[in-house]
């Protein structure tokens, strides 16, 4: 998708005629600007707003600038928006420190790698650096907020995009602006999402076929029915509510009769008596009866959803204990001493992309996100990747440090989560740091091996992150350099840090496998699970933590929570079960002695979700 830097001036032209008398510099515009993709306009005002391209209240924009293009799924886009949010609100707005221009320089760095034009971001400093534009400020700020707070205009708004499996109703903001939440990412999800959640009233025997197709993974119903038969009536309503009801589990389809092309009776000869229900299960036609009973109907859709989607034996368990576990990532923010860290860099130390960097840590430490605009993180990226074979290894760490603290804002952790080509792949920056660090193993310096742990920590921090962190490579390199940690036993600070990483993986692996068993799942972003090969290795490694003899520990409970999160609801016939039965990994669990009510409750849960 192209992206446009879509440029307005605020003043109408009087910037460029009054501002040398008043100001005492030349200002061509009072800049205000915004990002449109795909002709929808995204800028900040009262919080963030979209509209149709062109369609706000600003008129005719002075200038369009091409940036460039994006190979990112809309779906991502709008993940990042939502994070963008978090800063980007309508009582955060400033017309000279936080506004419509710091936005669309941080989206675009997101978007295609670099910032806007800096004569737009400078503007605000340039006028600051005159005495009447000190002075003039607050008037300014007051004049100019009315004009770019104002509500996105109705003619412009455009309808919120509707993720899979979720109604058709428009969300909105407070402001009024519509709110972007997630589209369907794929052309079956778009199927599976107009035919399911209603009933489908056919009259050809190809949306028969259609219907019946879309849900060959899963189930479906036909309600036979005509103009004239009483019966039928009673039994509309409750047709109704179980689809509602059921939701994507199963398609539900209608047939009249009355309306009905030949073709359907040809197919259907042996129906002669309405209401008559056929159930089809997986593409399979099941069972058929007839009669206007809403508690048959309801009873025998149960009994076919449940077929199609059976449910888990540990659904049925009560393991309170272990499901209200704290399921935020752990995260390391503490900011060290910059400039004592950066002089362990001596001459490297002064490149513009580390100073830039320091500077962005010092800004939003000291002022807040709001005084922090993003500044040169390509040049930053660039710089750690080259970093891995400039640097002796006992240095190393420094970078590695300073990504660490940038990445908790949720700016810089979209930067480096979408750093790749094309509309997927694997983020370059982080990947290559990983890579790294693993390749060196134990013969990593301590200093490395404990940042390069709190630094990956610190990817979960950005959803975007998450679905990259959740499969291979990178999965495959975090499992390694976790399970090497956990088996270090001369640096107890590298074993708790990987439990850390290991509870971060574990929470995530578990929150996605939750959503499959849950008729809610409307992430737009495509979620898999942790391969079954990479949680039995973290598996294994975990259980060993907690088959030494040592006392109970935070590090023994942590491993325990992240055995039962590897646990619960974890496939019937799969690797994980194999493995924890083979190592009787239930009577290691047994053996463990906790300190507390609620330990003992949190080991008899674990113990029981692999008895089953």
């Amino acid at each position: 998708m192209d992206v446009q830097l879509y440029v307005y001036d605020l003043s109408q032209g009087l910037a460029r005629s009054l501002s040398l008398a008043m100001v005492g510099v030349q200002i061509d515009a009072v800049y205000h600007t915004s990002i449109v993709i795909d002709s929808i306009e995204y800028y900040y005002g009262q919080g963030v707003q979209t509209c149709r391209a062109g369609a706000t209240h600003h008129g005719a924009p002075m200038e369009i600038i091409n940036l460039g293009t994006t190979q990112l799924p809309l779906e991502v886009i709008l993940e990042y928006l939502e994070s963008l949010k978090t800063i980007y609100t309508a009582e955060a707005y400033d017309l000279f420190l936080h506004n419509c221009n710091n936005f669309s320089n941080d989206f675009a760095m997101f978007l295609v790698g670099k910032g806007i034009p800096e004569h737009i971001t400078s503007l605000p400093q340039t006028v600051l650096n005159t005495p009447f534009g000190q002075m003039l400020k607050p008037r300014l700020d007051a004049m100019m907020r009315p004009i770019v707070q104002a509500p996105t205009p109705q003619q412009g708004a455009v309808p919120a995009p509707i993720p899979a499996g979720t109604s058709s109703t428009n969300g909105s903001a407070s402001n009024g602006a519509p709110v972007s939440k997630s589209v369907p990412v794929s052309a079956t999800e778009i199927a599976l999402a107009g035919a399911t959640g209603k009933v489908n009233s056919v009259t050809t025997i190809q949306d028969v076929d259609r219907l019946l197709n879309i849900a060959k993974d899963r189930s479906a119903i036909i309600f036979f029915t005509s103009s004239t038969c009483g019966p039928c009536k009673i039994m509309y309503q409750p047709y109704d509510d179980l689809a509602a009801e059921v939701g994507e589990k199963c398609v539900f389809l209608k047939i009249d009769f009355s309306y009905a092309d030949r073709s359907i009776s040809n197919r259907y000869p042996h129906v002669r008596a309405t209401p008559t229900f056929i159930t089809y299960l997986r593409g399979q036609q099941r069972d058929e009866w007839s009669g206007a009973d809403p508690r048959q109907l309801r009873t025998n859709v149960e009994m076919l959803v449940n077929e199609a989607f059976p449910a888990h034996p540990h659904l049925f368990k009560s393991v309170p204990t272990l499901l209200r576990q704290n399921q935020r990532p752990i995260t390391y923010t503490k900011v060290p001493p910059l400039e004592k860290l950066v002089a362990k860099l001596k001459d490297v130390g002064v490149d513009p992309a580390v100073r830039s960097i320091v500077s962005f840590i010092d800004n939003r430490e000291r002022f807040g996100a709001l005084e922090a605009p993003l500044t040169q993180l390509p040049q930053f990226a660039e710089y750690l990747r080259k970093s891995t074979s400039t640097l002796p290894p006992d240095l190393l760490f420094v970078s590695f440090d300073l990504l660490r603290v940038t990445l908790t804002d949720v700016r810089v952790a979209g930067f480096f989560a979408e750093e790749h080509k094309g509309a997927t792949g694997t983020p370059a920056t982080v990947a290559h740091l990983l890579e790294h660090v693993n390749a060196l193993g134990e013969k990593a310096p301590y200093p490395l091996r404990l940042t390069t742990l709190h630094l990956a920590c610190n990817l979960f921090n950005s959803p975007l992150f998450i679905p990259h962190l959740l499969s291979p490579p990178l999965s495959s390199t975090l499992i390694s350099i976790l399970t090497t940690a956990l088996l270090d036993e001369k640096h107890p600070a590298l074993k708790a840090s990987a439990l850390s990483l290991a509870m971060n993986l574990a929470s995530s692996n578990h929150k996605i496998r939750m959503k499959k068993h849950t008729a809610n799942n409307t992430s737009p972003l495509p979620e898999t699970e942790l391969e079954e090969s990479e949680q039995v290795e973290m598996f294994a490694s975990l259980l060993e933590t907690l088959a030494d003899d040592t006392e109970w520990t935070d590090v023994k409970k942590m491993a325990l929570i992240c055995i039962g999160w590897l646990v619960y609801c974890a496939d019937v016939d799969g690797e994980v079960k194999d493995l924890w039965n083979v190592m009787d990994a239930a009577g290691t669990v047994g053996k463990l002695k906790g300190k507390t009510p609620e330990d003992r409750a949190l080991i008899a849960e674990v113990k029981s979700l692999m008895e089953v």
